[in-house]
C-alpha cells in the first residue's frame, strides 16, 4: 500500500487533518481533544483496514490474470460482495473464462493442424514412392511395351496426386472460411446432370446402369458448382464400391431419388455394392479415414470434403447400409 502513491497523498493529507482537528479539541478541552484522537486513530485504523482488504482482492485478480497470462489449466473463481470491486471481479472472471477457452480451441487447432499435416504428407508419400519406383524401372527396362505400361501407371499415379492436392487446397479453403458460396435456384435435374458427366465413361467401362428420378421444375437453394463436386464424389465412392465386389453377373446399379415436401427437399443416392461396415458408419465423414476394409483405394477427402460443401450451405447429410444391400445417402436441403 505505501507505494501507492494516492494512498500516499491520502494519507498525508488525513495526518494534516487530524492533527488540526486534535489540536483544536484540546484547545476547547481536554475531553474533547481525547474524543477527537480516539475518533481519528479509529477512522484511521478502519479505514487501513478497508483499503488492506481491497489490496488483497486486487491481488487476488493480479494473481488470477497472471495466471492465464501463462496458461494455467485451473482457475480460481471466488465469489465478492456486491460493489464496483465485485463488478470488476466478475469482468475480469468473464475475461479469464473466456481467454481459457480462446486458448483451449487454439490448442485443440494445433493439435488437428499437425494431425492433418501429418496425413497429408502420408497421403503424398505413398504415390511419391511408387512413382520413384517406376522410374527406376524405366531406366533398367528396355522392352519398349513394358515401358509403356509403366508410363501410363505413372500418368495415373501424378493424376491421383493432382486429385489429391487439388481436394486439399479445396479443404484448407474451407477450414480458413474464405470460400463465398453463391446461393441461387437450381434444378435437381441440371445438378445430377453435371455432376454425372465426368463419370459417364468409368460408368460405361464398369456396366453400371445409373438411374435418376428428379421431378422436372424441383429445385433447391445453393451454389452449382460446389454441390456438382460433393454429389460427384459421393457417385466416385458408388462406383468404387461397386468395383470392389465380386462378379454376380449382373451389372452394378445406381439409382437417384429426389422427393420434396414442406420442410425440405431430399435426393436420395443407392448403390449395389458392398455397403459399409459395421464399425465405419460413425466416421464415414470423418477426413482422411479409410475404414477397416483393406480393398479400399480412396484417400479419406472425397466424403469429408462433400459434407463440408453441403453443410456450409445449410444442408445434411448421412450413409447408411441399405435394407435390400448397398450404401444409401440421403441428402437434404432446408426450405
Amino acid at each position: 500500500m505505501p507505494r501507492n502513491r494516492e494512498f500516499r497523498q491520502f494519507s498525508i493529507l488525513f495526518a494534516f487533518i487530524a492533527a488540526v482537528v486534535v489540536l483544536l479539541g484540546f484547545a476547547i478541552n481536554a475531553a474533547a481533544g481525547i474524543l477527537v484522537t480516539a475518533s481519528a486513530a479509529a477512522f484511521g485504523t478502519a479505514f487501513v483496514a478497508f483499503t488492506k482488504a481491497r489490496y488483497q482482492s486486487l491481488a487476488q485478480i493480479s494473481d488470477q490474470i497472471d495466471q492465464v497470462l501463462h496458461n494455467a489449466d485451473n482457475l480460481y473463481i471466488g465469489e465478492a460482495d456486491e460493489g464496483e470491486l465485485s463488478i470488476l471481479h466478475s469482468e475480469i472472471t468473464k475475461m479469464t473464462l473466456r481467454i481459457r477457452e480462446q486458448n483451449d480451441a487454439l490448442k485443440k487447432e494445433k493439435t488437428h493442424l499437425a494431425d492433418s499435416l501429418a496425413d497429408i504428407a502420408h497421403q503424398l508419400r505413398t504415390p511419391l514412392t511408387s512413382v520413384n519406383l517406376i522410374l527406376s524401372l524405366l531406366a533398367n527396362n528396355p522392352d519398349e511395351n513394358e515401358r509403356k505400361a509403366l508410363v501410363r501407371e505413372t500418368e495415373e499415379l501424378l493424376v491421383q496426386m493432382d486429385w489429391l492436392l487439388t481436394s486439399l487446397l479445396k479443404l484448407s479453403r474451407l477450414d480458413a472460411g474464405i470460400v463465398v458460396f453463391q446461393s441461387e435456384p437450381i434444378y435437381l435435374s441440371s445438378l445430377i446432370g453435371a455432376a454425372l458427366r465426368p463419370l459417364l465413361i468409368p460408368i460405361e467401362l464398369h456396366d453400371i446402369n445409373v438411374q435418376v428420378d428428379a421431378p422436372q421444375g424441383l429445385m433447391i437453394q445453393g451454389d452449382s458448382g460446389w454441390l456438382s463436386e460433393a454429389i460427384q464424389n459421393i457417385l466416385k465412392n458408388c462406383i468404387e464400391s461397386i468395383d470392389r465386389i465380386e462378379s454376380t453377373g449382373e451389372n452394378g446399379k445406381v439409382e437417384i431419388i429426389c422427393t420434396d415436401n414442406p420442410l425440405f427437399t431430399e435426393m436420395t443416392i443407392h448403390d449395389s455394392g458392398a455397403g459399409f461396415e459395421t464399425e465405419d458408419l460413425p466416421h464415414l465423414f470423418d477426413r482422411f479415414y479409410r475404414g477397416k476394409n483393406k480393398n479400399a483405394t480412396g484417400y479419406g477427402i472425397g466424403l469429408a470434403l462433400c459434407k463440408m460443401i453441403i453443410t456450409r450451405q445449410g444442408g445434411t447429410i448421412t450413409a447408411k447400409n441399405h435394407p435390400l444391400g448397398g450404401a444409401l445417402f440421403a441428402l437434404r436441403f432446408p426450405k
